[in-house]
């Protein structure tokens, strides 16, 4: 009788139940914006580059899931600074600050609209959208691709798809969140891509403020730190970033409230490169971006100091 492999990694219905299934027996970890499995060493930072990271142990197919449940996920946040030393301290309300908590800056570029007509599409292969799954069967008759067109959205152990509201708390649960947005055709090899740089059309942030700046991070790995621009002004702050596999990411942050660029400084680091923003007047910043939406979620955001 056929069934549905339950596995991590695996999913292939089949009908021998002694066939080899290669799969993930280890729950997914997820930590610092970083993504793995805890049964193989392989950490990534992207959901796209999670979904394609190769099963590590091969077993037998199974309709009963016995994959250990996730560890308690811990705050994406990075920790805030040392405490300053008292005398350095700027006297600021007695009640501690808070911001509503933003997503990602933009969600993550659609694949392209549809397959490059010329393009051959291998046996079995999987539709590339996410949430979709579909394989390819030799037939693109009375397709319907059934997807996500955002992104992953982890944010204080709930779960969820930066296009529609639904969230929950579990990773299995955020696996069978049905698609929000159906195409007629599905997307199994995408467009030839032209020879020369590849553009990152967006890439994760996060931030952390206190008092007097805005520590935001910036997710991309292999920035080349000779090549890497980063210009402040007094409402935003411009972003050349071109690494060292041939990539480049650009974009303009448009700031909620006014900096001191002369004060503001950046780094760059192995995953990610790090902003702090000096604030200019000591706003308490909701959001990163003027053109992120607020959540509703409350986040801390730095110890009140002592007057």
């Amino acid at each position: 009788m056929a069934g549905k492999c339950v596995h991590k990694g695996c999913g292939k219905t089949f009908d021998n139940p002694e066939e080899d299934c290669v799969y993930h027996p280890g729950p997914p970890v997820f930590h610092e914006g970083q993504k793995g499995w805890k049964c193989c060493k392989p950490r990534v930072l992207t959901f796209e580059e999670f979904l394609s990271i190769p099963p590590c142990t091969t077993g037998k197919h199974s309709t009963v899931d016995d994959t250990p449940a996730p560890e308690p996920s811990k705050a994406e946040a990075p920790p805030a600074p040392a405490e300053e030393k008292k005398s350095e301290r700027q006297p600021i309300s007695a009640s501690p600050a808070i911001a509503t908590a933003a997503p990602p800056a933009k969600p993550v570029a659609e694949e392209p609209e549809s397959d490059d007509p010329d393009a051959e599409i291998p046996a079995n292969a999987t539709c590339r959208r996410k949430s979709c799954g579909k394989t390819y069967t030799g037939s693109r008759d009375e397709e319907k691709c059934v997807h996500h067109p955002g992104q992953p959205v982890f944010h204080e152990g709930s779960k969820g798809w930066s296009c529609c509201k639904r969230r929950v708390l579990e990773f299995d649960e955020f696996l069978k969140i049905p698609g929000c947005t159906e195409k007629t055709k599905h997307l199994f090899v995408g467009k030839a891509k032209a020879p020369g740089e590849e553009k990152v059309d967006s890439v994760r942030n996060d931030f952390y403020q206190t008092p007097t700046s805005v520590n935001a991070s910036l997710y991309l790995k292999k920035i080349d730190k000779e090549r890497a621009k980063v210009d402040f002004t007094s409402n935003s702050v411009v972003v050349d970033l071109p690494t060292t596999d041939n990539k480049r990411f650009q974009d303009t942050y448009n700031l909620f409230a006014s900096i001191d660029p002369e004060q503001s400084t950046f780094r760059v680091l192995g995953t990610k490169l790090e902003l702090n923003l000096a604030k200019a007047d000591g706003t308490s910043w909701p959001v990163l971006r003027s053109d992120d939406k607020w959540t509703g979620e409350r986040i801390q955001i730095g110890n009140a100091g002592r007057a």
